[in-house]
């Protein structure tokens, strides 16, 4: 009788390792890793030969970079989706992608249960779980972190399990960052960020990019074309999505851009402070921001606050695949029909200064802002338009006057 199959979201690092064991040990079964690739570089090399050897019985790693950043961040560069005014949400986007391959795979392999090695304090745990309830409700979920038969607590726990099963593992430094990486971000997590009250040490953080003490000391400019809310060219130069947000990285990062340090709300309540680089899609927002200030009405733009933190609070708490969300993206396809133009920015020293933008469907009219009178606006206008917009507040004075010389 065949065994039964348990997929595994992999990253090759060390909690993931013991768990191939630990579930052969507690599931008899076989276990199939997968890796998503959004981007995260030299982590995957050497995975699969690291994977067999811990005792799975295939590895894919599967290249969803390209579909992260179409399926994914646009959506949210459309959206504006900035969480709690700070984190570009970059983990958020990438985990459903992630999920969702893990169930196309699941099922291929007739396997009966998705694994992850998320912790029970930690939101990816919510996002992986949510986007496989979503595409496949009959899976089941293994969370080791969270079951009594996972005795490990610390990673010399995790060490010695491996040791104890005969499984060669070579560990690595543990004096450094929890982090996180895809081509949009890098998250990093642990050692001093532990208190808030500790400046992060950038010198010893900073992967993607230099601190703005390090950036030139000249400015760089740089322009970002836009064809309905999708950026589709730097400096003049159509790049595809993977090599567009490759460039945006490197400018970003040599100029200082895009390092946040945060104290956020997790999906499960509790604070936790974080350092991120996002250096090109710092930028990309910016960009995006600048040119939505000349293309979007007034009542469009004040709505797009509201749906945009909506928007967010969704991806954060990993609801990618619900009707709100996508009914969401569908109203941001919408508005962003007309954001199509150009952004010039100056980038100096951590800074993002606007330095010009131009749309065919730009609102801006000289004719009617100049303080020259113009054809289309004639100020004697005003004077109605006031006498009425102020109605409610000259009635409101009137009366607590005549109640007051009562």
């Amino acid at each position: 009788m065949a065994k039964e199959k348990i997929v595994l979201a992999y990253s090759g690092g060390l909690d993931t390792s013991a768990i191939i064991p630990w579930l052969k040990e507690n599931y008899d079964c076989e276990v199939i890793c997968v890796c998503g690739d959004v981007g995260q570089g030299k982590e995957t090399d050497g995975l699969e030969e690291k994977a067999l050897k811990t005792g799975a019985s295939k590895l894919y790693i599967e290249d969803l970079t390209e579909e992260f950043i179409t399926d994914a961040v646009y959506p949210c560069v459309k959206a504006n989706a900035v969480y709690e005014g700070k984190y570009l949400i970059g983990t958020s986007m990438a985990r459903p992608i992630i999920a969702k391959r893990l169930v196309e795979i699941a099922k291929k392999e007739g396997a009966t249960a998705i694994c992850h090695g998320a912790t029970g304090k930690g939101n990816d745990q919510v996002r992986f779980e949510l986007t496989i309830k979503a595409l496949a409700p009959e899976m089941k979920i293994i969370a080791p972190w969270r079951l009594d038969t996972w005795k490990m607590q610390s990673r010399e726990d995790e060490m010695q399990y491996l040791a104890d099963h005969g499984i060669p593992f070579e560990a690595g430094h543990d004096n450094s960052y929890s982090r996180d990486r895809n081509l949009w971000h890098l998250s990093h997590e642990g050692l001093e960020l532990e208190d808030p009250a500790n400046e992060p040490n950038y010198e010893h953080i900073l992967q993607m990019s230099v601190t703005p003490e390090k950036a030139p000391d000249q400015p760089e400019y740089v322009t970002l074309d836009f064809e309905k809310g999708i950026p589709v060219a730097v400096n003049g130069e159509k790049l595809n999505p993977v090599a567009l947000l490759t460039k945006l990285n490197e400018i970003g990062g040599r100029n200082g851009v895009g390092i946040t340090d945060i104290c956020e709300n997790r999906v499960v309540g509790m604070k936790s402070r974080g350092v991120y680089e996002t250096p090109g899609g710092t930028i990309m927002y910016y960009a995006h921001r600048e040119l939505e200030y000349l293309c979007s009405d007034k009542k469009t733009q004040a709505f797009n606050e509201v749906a945009s933190n909506k928007f967010t609070e969704l991806v954060y708490s990993g609801e990618w695949y619900t009707p709100l969300r996508e009914a969401l993206s569908a109203y941001f396809d919408k508005v962003n029909e007309t954001v199509t133009g150009t952004v010039k920015l100056k980038l100096y020293k951590g800074n993002i200064i606007p330095a010009g933008s131009t749309s065919p469907y730009s609102l801006y009219n000289e004719s009617i802002a100049s303080f020259t009178t113009g054809e289309l606006y004639n100020h004697k206008d005003a004077d109605g338009f006031i006498n009425l917009f102020g109605l409610s507040m000259k009635v409101r004075a009137m009366m607590m006057e005549n109640n007051k010389n009562k």
